[in-house]
């Protein structure tokens, strides 16, 4: 090949180049169409012409990811057309207290009273006019029975004491009602103990003009010393065996230094006592413990809407003793366990960590 030709054949490659290389860069660069599960392309919407064309696939996309609901086979709530299971918790409200019953147990999940200096002045109510009673407002299949606590050996123990109603006889009766009775240890502990702790809370009415006591039972587990497992164990009265015999009960108790006033302050204190005998030289304050304690074996809340900053600790405004007018020296501190480091571990505390 001559020189000449091998020139025209360089002349027309080196045009042929630039041609295709303008062409490629003059021309606008098409959008790759995206991944799609779908064929069907969107059409462009006819009312936004400024959108030009949409991804083909796009929305199709978003559409097929959507989840859909399975159809129930089943309907759990359609036993609700024969009637609600339960529980049923059932409030009581009398002139002397509220309380909340328990079908289970047979006994009060809480008893609530208020007292007041003069409440306590009156004297209106006499208990050798009031006499025990099946409450009608609990259904018989449910509700503790007189007979439940004949030869049982325990007492019909008052939650709201009786002593605190006595502004009238309608109140007084009403804390007969089976429905404020716990099965309580009668000789060393309702007799004795409980009762001197009862007047400490009327006393508290002499440094507050309002005080509020939430009292009620426990059934705390115990540690057995053979495996070292906790277990709750506790004895049932009647025939069949219907009331259950708590094991513990606590007072949550409300001191209102001022009780018209939003901002007041208010002593707060909550005792936990075994129904065992207890010896009354035995100090109140080795039984007071922190109100969550109490929350967290009852499942109940006390004072969730009183303000932190308006508590204050009641065994530090006052001396948690109680006061003992006939001391029977018969019983001294040996004759009984030491129950109250015993009831701080049942409920979950230390004496040294509060």
């Amino acid at each position: 090949m001559s020189k000449t030709t091998l020139a025209v054949v360089a002349a027309a490659s080196a045009a042929a180049g630039a041609s295709i290389s303008a062409l490629i860069f003059s021309r606008p660069r098409q959008p790759s169409p995206a991944p799609t599960t779908s064929t069907a392309p969107l059409r462009p919407s006819a009312t936004d012409p400024s959108r030009g064309s949409p991804i083909p696939g796009q929305a199709a996309t978003a559409a097929a990811v959507q989840p859909v609901p399975p159809v129930s086979p089943v309907q759990p709530d359609g036993i609700l057309q024969y009637g609600f299971p339960g529980p049923v918790s059932d409030t009581l409200s009398t002139p002397s207290y509220l309380a909340s019953f328990n079908r289970f147990t047979r006994n009060p999940n809480f008893v609530a009273e208020h007292i007041t200096p003069q409440s306590l002045l009156m004297d209106n109510g006499s208990r050798r006019h009031s006499v025990f009673y099946e409450d009608p407002a609990i259904p018989p299949l449910f509700r503790a029975k007189l007979a439940d606590y004949a030869r049982s050996g325990y007492d019909r123990g008052h939650q709201t004491p009786a002593a605190d109603a006595k502004w009238s006889q309608e109140a007084m009766d009403s804390t007969f009602a089976l429905t404020n009775m716990c099965p309580q240890v009668g000789e060393g502990f309702n007799r004795d103990y409980w009762a001197h702790f009862e007047e400490f809370c009327r006393n508290l009415c002499k440094k507050y003009p309002s005080v509020r006591i939430v009292t009620g039972p426990l059934y705390l587990p115990k540690k057995d010393a053979a495996d070292g497992k906790w277990r709750v164990s506790y004895e049932v009265i009647g025939s069949p065996p219907n009331v259950a015999v708590p094991t513990h009960f606590y007072k949550v108790i409300f001191g209102e230094e001022s009780p018209d006033s939003p901002i007041g302050k208010v002593a707060v204190g909550a005792f936990v006592l075994p129904n065992a005998p207890i010896p009354n030289d035995k100090s109140l304050g080795d039984f007071e413990v922190p109100v969550e304690a109490i929350e967290r074996a009852s499942g109940l809340t006390f004072g969730q809407r009183l303000p932190e900053a308006r508590r204050k600790q009641l065994c530090h405004d006052v001396r948690c003793e109680i006061l003992v007018r006939q001391f029977d020296k018969s019983r001294q501190q040996g004759a009984f366990p030491n129950t109250s480091q015993q009831t701080a571990a049942q409920v979950g505390v230390s004496r040294k960590s509060w």
